[in-house]
């Protein structure tokens, strides 16, 4: 069994060591895991989200995932990381516009279920602290991490803790208006870093501007060959980038900005303009370095069993 920041330990019928369970809840999937407090994953596990079924079909689904987790031995916490708006404090799920659901209480709903300590989370602000504790951040004590991919969002993390906000709405960065007056954005404003620099805009922009069809991974591809099309496209998303993490550069003044999703497979192609368009913007300080996630899609995983077993060290008398 594969691991998070440590050698696996071998699965046995009977787990004889304390573990937290941990779930990642996504549009189409949902990842889950059994985790020691040192990182190991002893199991982990994906079922489909099942949002296609209704709001209700969802959140069943994810309850009774968390169930079947819990009915291994040891089990001592949930932690549950999901998309949209998330009051952590209070424990409800706001909204989420993929999955349909408004005010989900999964704190309560779960702890009643289970009868464990339970804890719920954004699921890009728990892979920002799964990357500053464990991953790309490590040891670093400020991380502002930037998932790209469908949309945008990012989160912050300081001493080992999340920023939330005071709504549960921190690090919304993909809402940032970086070209007033630009293409219109799914929230419904207009020139959104999301609708310019998010993985589905630059295909949608590349497809615009040549009449091809093409996803971001084909700009990349293309853009290396030398097309000058792909070139135009990927160096407004640069551009835009560069905007929005120089306002959080100022703003929050992080040690570190690690990128995640889908779009920081590019590697380099991405990290390199961008470092040096993000420098060009900060003419009074030093840029943030900026690195590439090292746990890939499931951050959001270990983050989720990292809250957990913050919240048991918390509780603890």
């Amino acid at each position: 069994m594969d691991a998070i920041g440590v050698p696996a330990i071998p699965g046995e019928p009977r787990i004889r060591t304390d573990l937290v369970a941990a779930l990642d809840v996504g549009g189409t999937s949902i990842k889950a895991g059994l985790i020691a407090e040192d990182g190991t994953v002893v199991r982990e596990s994906r079922r489909p989200t099942g949002a296609e079924g209704g709001p209700q079909a969802a959140v069943d689904r994810i309850v009774a995932f968390a169930q079947d987790l819990v009915d291994t031995d040891n089990v001592r916490a949930l932690g549950l990381g999901v998309p949209g708006v998330v009051d952590s404090a209070a424990g409800i799920a706001r909204y989420a516009a993929n999955l349909g659901w408004r005010d989900v209480p999964f704190v309560r709903l779960l702890s009643d279920r289970l009868g464990i300590p339970v804890v719920l989370g954004h699921d890009v602000r728990l892979g920002a602290l799964a990357e500053a504790v464990l991953g790309a951040g490590t040891g670093t004590d400020s991380v502002y991490f930037v998932a790209i991919g469908t949309g945008i969002a990012g989160g912050l993390v300081e001493g080992g803790r999340v920023d939330n906000g005071a709504t549960g709405q921190a690090g919304e960065v993909g809402h940032l208006v970086v070209r007033p007056g630009g293409p219109l954005c799914g929230c419904g404003n207009h020139g959104c870093l999301e609708s310019i620099a998010s993985a589905s805009r630059i295909g949608r922009a590349y497809s615009e501007l040549t009449g091809v069809q093409a996803s971001a991974r084909d700009v990349v591809e293309l853009l290396q060959s030398g097309d000058e099309a792909a070139g135009q496209v990927w160096a407004d998303a640069i551009d835009a980038l560069a905007d929005a993490l120089a306002a959080v550069t100022v703003l929050q003044d992080p040690g570190v900005i690690v990128i995640g999703g889908g779009l920081s497979l590019a590697g380099e192609a991405l990290t390199g303009p961008l470092a040096g368009a993000l420098a060009q913007r900060l003419t009074f300080r030093t840029a943030p370095p900026i690195a590439v996630t090292e746990l890939g899609d499931r951050a959001g995983l270990a983050g989720a069993a990292l809250l957990a077993w913050q919240q048991l060290r918390k509780d603890k008398p």
